[in-house]
């Protein structure tokens, strides 16, 4: 992060709070909110803050490093008269840094080709191209019920307690584009994490090769909370310079958005703003948009950003502000399920309280394959009347089930322990992802009577019954 020439320096800090400095400007003005200063302790210790607000003739500042042991009477405070930047790079793939953009793997500063201010430019919403064409996660649940889409925000609905980082580490090594040429990278910000936390992702992703594409930001539980405020706006700056200038597509994982919201609210309480639901503040919706709103494709340029924020429902509520207020912001989610956790399926992704509001856009022939869409709904309407029948059963037993309903419950057992079951580095592509589908579908034994979302047409040349061994069933075009 650069440094400007010194411009402004005061000696008048009037009150420590938390991760807050009360800086008096004396009446000489000049500092603008979000500048970024330089406090020096009596230490000679320099450490970063950025300016919150201006209000009263009385700067607030965030420091990133912390208050501690700092002393108002010595403690001074440097105005450097710019936004906070970070230096991009493609040199960037490949290496690990702090959640302040600092490399932490042992390797070389970065040697800058351009300095981007993090908060990123605002985009014209006449600029946006719609967003388009399939991602493959590798995850069968995902390709083939809730399909990613270049440009799309889909965030990842947790709790505490179940594998989501798993899950965000297995799509960040399996994600690609289909075709040729096609450059990708992942950007993988992980803010509020233990060590262990971080031990794992960094060692996964060097084990596994996938270190090579991916720009991995790491904040600690221990790090400063304010920390974590810049965090993922440094990994969307970064995002939109290889996608944008480099035309790389970009897949934008955020890891926990929860850690982050609660950064907010402590500074909030700091401040001593006005509180919202459940102590958050007011304006949580619209310090989410800034985040999630970075990711799209713009008309002129073939690079796109993909965002998958992960959050942590507390008590696995959905109406908590978090996730509530991410809902309205983004397309869709994806809801990872207690109960299939404890039933030891991984990844235990529920497909029925999840969706993906742009997967239309993205499947069907020359995308995907022609079957998916009908296929999607066929097996989510079979797994629906398999779930529905389950809890019947709970109440009256089996034996009071038709020949036909034993066929749905069997079917939602299969396709929890085979469909959605799979192994954390197991790689589905989508057309083995669709088969599976269909051969899931052979448990019933009248497809043209049972198979009611699905057009004939597809019965006669994609059920396995039906199969020509000469076709080529991987053929987009097909």
């Amino acid at each position: 992060m650069e440094v400007k020439n010194d411009l402004r320096t005061f000696k008048t800090v009037n009150e420590v709070s938390g991760p807050l400095l009360f800086v008096d400007l004396e009446g000489k003005g000049g500092v603008a909110a979000a500048e970024i200063c330089e406090v020096e302790t009596v230490t000679g210790e320099r450490r970063r803050g950025q300016v919150l607000e201006i209000t009263n003739d009385m700067a607030i500042i965030q420091v990133f490093e912390g208050t501690s042991g700092l002393d108002t009477d010595e403690t001074s405070v440097r105005f450097i008269g710019k936004t906070l930047e970070i230096g991009v790079s493609e040199e960037m793939l490949g290496r690990v840094f702090s959640g302040r953009g600092k490399p932490i793997d042992g390797g070389p500063d970065i040697i800058a080709e351009e300095m981007h201010d993090i908060a990123g430019n605002p985009l014209n919403p006449a600029a946006r191209e719609y967003p388009r064409a399939f991602i493959q996660t590798g995850i069968s649940t995902i390709d083939a019920l809730l399909t990613l889409v270049r440009g799309q925000k889909l965030p990842l609905f947790s709790g505490s307690g179940l594998p989501h980082n798993q899950i965000g580490a297995q799509i960040a090594r399996q994600a690609k584009v289909l075709g040729e040429g096609e450059n990708f990278a992942v950007v993988f910000a992980a803010m509020g994490i233990t060590s262990e936390e971080a031990r794992f992702f960094q060692q996964d992703f060097e084990r596994t090769g996938a270190l090579e594409r991916v720009v991995l930001f790491l904040n600690l539980a221990d790090d400063p909370a304010i920390e974590r405020i810049v965090t993922p706006r440094i990994a969307c700056t970064v995002a939109e310079y290889l996608a944008f200038e480099k035309n790389y597509h970009v897949l934008v994982i955020l890891t926990d958005l929860t850690s982050y919201a609660e950064a907010l609210r402590e500074i909030g309480a700091a401040r001593e703003e006005v509180p919202g639901r459940r102590g958050f503040p007011g304006y949580l919706y619209s310090d989410l948009s800034t985040i999630y709103e970075r990711a799209g494709r713009i008309h002129g340029s073939s690079g796109s950003i993909t965002q998958i924020p992960i959050l942590t429902m507390p008590n696995d509520d959905l109406t908590h502000p978090i996730p509530d207020l991410t809902g309205y912001i983004t397309e869709g989610q994806i809801f990872v399920d207690r109960a299939l956790h404890r039933k030891g399926i991984f990844p235990p992704i529920n497909p029925l309280p999840s969706l993906s509001r742009l997967m239309k856009e993205a499947i069907g022939k020359g995308a995907t394959r022609e079957d998916h869409s009908a296929l999607s709904s066929q097996l989510y309407a079979a797994y629906a009347k398999g779930r529905e029948l389950r809890d019947l059963v709970a109440v009256v037993g089996e034996e009071s089930l038709s020949d036909e309903d034993k066929l749905y419950l069997e079917f939602a057992n299969q396709f929890e322990n085979r469909f959605i079951q799979q192994g954390s580095h197991e790689d589905r592509s989508i057309f083995t992802t669709l088969d599976l589908g269909w051969e899931l579908l052979t448990i019933f034994p009248n497809p043209k009577r049972q198979l009611k979302r699905i057009d004939e047409k597809y019965i006669e040349k994609y059920h396995p019954a039906n199969r020509d061994p000469k076709h080529n069933y991987a053929d987009v075009n097909s």
